[in-house]
Parts: C-alpha cells; sequence; structure tokens
C-alpha cells in the first residue's frame, strides 16, 4: 500500500500537478507572452496563501482559450482577446459569459542573429511586412538597408521564424502588420493562427527564441522578456508618429495611454500602432480569462482573491520582468469587474 501511494504520487509530479494535503489545486492554461510573469504571481501567492496552488500551462493563447472553453481548466490567458464568435460558443456551453481581465502590458519585439551585427537594427512597417510575406529576402534590401545607414548588413538570406502554435504573441504581431500593410491584411489578416507565407516554425516564445539563436540570418518576433533573458538582439520600430521607437516599460505605457481613458467594458482592445512620438507600436495588453460563473465556491474565492492581489501588490512585480504595470485607469475598472465573478 505505501509503495502504491509512492507511486501514485510520482504520477501526479510527472504530469505537472501539485498536491498538497487539504490544499486547494486550481488550473489554468494559455498565453506563452506572460508566462514569466505568471510563474512569479503564482509562486508568490502560494507563498502567502500555503493552502492554494497555481498550476499553469504555458501551452499558447489558442490553446488557452480551447482548453477554458471545454472546461479542462478553471481558467485561460491569451494576448489576442476572444472574438464574438469564440464568446458565443463559450457562453452557449456554459450557460455564463466569460471576462476578459486585463494583467500587464506587454512588447512583441523583432529578433534577429545576422552574423556580424550585434547592434540595434531600425525596421519600418513597410519592411517587416515584406520580410514576412516572404517578398524581402534579402538582409541588405533597401527597405532595411536604407532604416540602418552605416551598417554592414549582409547580403544573405533571411530566414523568417514564427509560431508553429495557436498564439497571442503571433495575434499581437498580425495585428500590427494588419494596420500598417494592406497586403498583409488582404492576404494574411490577424489571428492566433494564420497561413504563414514563409518561414519556420516554433513552438511558444521559447521555441522561437530558440530557433533563432541558434540559425544564422534569422529574423522572428518574440515577447520583450523571452529577448531580454536570452541576450539576443532586438529591434526598434517605426511607429505611427514616424519615429524609430525601442520597447520599453516607458514606450509600452505610452502606446496604452490613450486606450486606459476609453477602455471597453469588456476590456477588448487593441493598442498596436498606437499615437505618440514615443509609443512602441507593437505593445499589448495581456488577459486573464475567467468563467464569470464558478460553481465551486472555494475556487472562486481564491481567483477572486488572486485578482485583487494581482491588481495591487502582484503589480509591483511587473518592472523587473520586463512588463509595464496596468494604468491606475484600468486597475479601477478591473477591481470592479471582480465582482462580475459569480
Amino acid at each position: 500500500m505505501k509503495r502504491t501511494a509512492v507511486l501514485v504520487m510520482a504520477v501526479l509530479v510527472a504530469a505537472g500537478f501539485v498536491w498538497a494535503q487539504g490544499g486547494l489545486l486550481i488550473n489554468g492554461a494559455g498565453a506563452t507572452f506572460p508566462y514569466p510573469i505568471y510563474s512569479k504571481w503564482f509562486d508568490v501567492y502560494h507563498q502567502k496563501n500555503n493552502g492554494i496552488q497555481f498550476n499553469y500551462q504555458s501551452v499558447g493563447s489558442g490553446a488557452g482559450i480551447k482548453q477554458v472553453t471545454e472546461g479542462t481548466v478553471d481558467f485561460g490567458a491569451t494576448d489576442g482577446p476572444m472574438n464574438d464568435e469564440q464568446l458565443k460558443a463559450y457562453q452557449d456551453k456554459h450557460g455564463a459569459p466569460i471576462l476578459h481581465f486585463p494583467t500587464v502590458l506587454g512588447a512583441v519585439v523583432p529578433t534577429y542573429n545576422v552574423p556580424g551585427v550585434s547592434g540595434s537594427l531600425n525596421f519600418t512597417p513597410e519592411a517587416l511586412a515584406g520580410i514576412f510575406l516572404g517578398k524581402i529576402t534579402k538582409w541588405n534590401d533597401p527597405a532595411i538597408a536604407g532604416a540602418n545607414k552605416g551598417v554592414n548588413l549582409p547580403a544573405n538570406d533571411i530566414v523568417v521564424v514564427h509560431r508553429s502554435d495557436g498564439s497571442g504573441t503571433t495575434y499581437v504581431w498580425t495585428d500590427y502588420l494588419s494596420k500598417v500593410n494592406e497586403e498583409w491584411k488582404s492576404k494574411v489578416s490577424k489571428a492566433t493562427s494564420v497561413n504563414w507565407p514563409v518561414g519556420l516554425g516554433g513552438k511558444g516564445n521559447e521555441g522561437v527564441t530558440g530557433l533563432i539563436k541558434q540559425t544564422p540570418n534569422s529574423i522572428g518576433y518574440v515577447e520583450l522578456i523571452y529577448a531580454a533573458q536570452n541576450s539576443i538582439p532586438f529591434g526598434s520600430v517605426k511607429n505611427a508618429a514616424g519615429a524609430f521607437v525601442k520597447a520599453d516599460l516607458k514606450s509600452v505605457s505610452e502606446a496604452a495611454a490613450g486606450a486606459a481613458k476609453e477602455m471597453p467594458d469588456d476590456f477588448r482592445v487593441s493598442i498596436t500602432n498606437a499615437p505618440g512620438k514615443s509609443a512602441y507600436p507593437v505593445s499589448s495588453f495581456t488577459w486573464l480569462l475567467i468563467p464569470s460563473k464558478i460553481d465551486d465556491a472555494k475556487k472562486r474565492d481564491a481567483i477572486k482573491g488572486f485578482l485583487g492581489w494581482m491588481l495591487a501588490d502582484g503589480q509591483s512585480f511587473a518592472d523587473q520582468l520586463s512588463y509595464a504595470k496596468l494604468p491606475k485607469e484600468v486597475v479601477e475598472k478591473d477591481k470592479k469587474a471582480i465582482a462580475k465573478v459569480q
């Protein structure tokens, strides 16, 4: 009997579950974009509330939306808000709506591995769209070289890297490209998964980062923290005001400034290509997807308690992990929305 109990525990651990006697396990899945800060939050919150354990699987926004809709997890996470069709599918299945809760702000950056080029490159919207459409194929193409005077760009073929899984990071990237390039909008459009015209696929921000590090002459897109943690270069992007801006906490916050004052009640908003001279143009909120009706009272209270903590103490961890804090207006609106979870 004792041996059986040990084996059962080993299976649970191997499956990625944590079991604590008398504790409460809350399962979630979704976006890789905010995984570094979610992992930190869940660990700190567990330490402060020993009976509550969050198990979060970083599987991509598309999978997070699917799993929370199917009811196989207690909450989801996404960087691209659910569309009307997805919201209807959830409500039809569960008889109550699902809610979007903004958590932090992040940036998607163009990152690259070009031999002999270690500094930060400038990218225009035309160059990025051309590269990912497969129309700009050489690193020394005038569309790239023209924005990088004095940089010795090689005549090597560009290797495009994109996400292979359903991804909120992809949603943000393609949402931006759809706003700045009509050909991209008509041929590819925006979604968590698209039919890529060209390129190699990597799973998760982690997979794309790994592919870029090991593939000379490559370019891809990842959330800012993944580029920073892996010490790979990432470029500045020309914004709507015509300025080349590199992603940092200030430029991401600037991108959210206008939307924060006019945030819709359902929190579904896009801030890519935002106005403002210092706004980084590929910025986004990221959201937790919380059912408005949770039958398990203990889980409901624990999730609501976490949301309140996340909006207060949790925001203090954002800067150190290269995310921007939520604007005060959004925090206050978020706090009121917690009451909708019943």
